[in-house]
């Protein structure tokens, strides 16, 4: 069996505890110049566990990830594996979408572009 890192250990025991399917996740721990890259595999129901919304719990495992690489000297990367076939279909879906949420856009209380005219910007 292949040597399993603290860095390595730690974030499978995270996503573990995130997601449906524990035994889908996997990760590989690949070295070079520029540091340790960890790519994680998830079973395709769990992304959005994994990713969480607008990217926050990607962003927080990857922070957390890097703190624990610096205990041990090495600047630590996380990669999460997206098949490509599940990112087009991703990308479609968002894409359809992006229509509707710009009809929206100001009423969530953001600015739009109608609003900045009507200032005179």
């Amino acid at each position: 069996m292949a040597e399993t890192f603290r860095d390595q250990q730690f974030i499978e025991f995270v996503v573990k505890s995130l997601v449906n399917h524990p035994e889908d996740v996997k990760t590989d721990r690949t070295v070079d110049e520029r540091g340790v890259l960890i790519t994680l595999h998830v079973n395709q129901e769990d992304m959005g566990y994994v990713i969480g919304r607008s990217g926050q719990t990607a962003r927080a495992l990857r922070i957390l990830l890097k703190i624990v690489g610096a205990k041990e000297n090495a600047r630590v990367n996380l990669k999460i594996f997206e098949p490509e076939e599940m990112r087009r279909e991703h990308q479609e879906r968002r894409g359809a979408a992006q229509p509707a949420q710009a009809q929206t856009h100001g009423e969530a209380g953001l600015v739009t572009d109608k609003d900045l005219e009507d200032l005179g910007i």
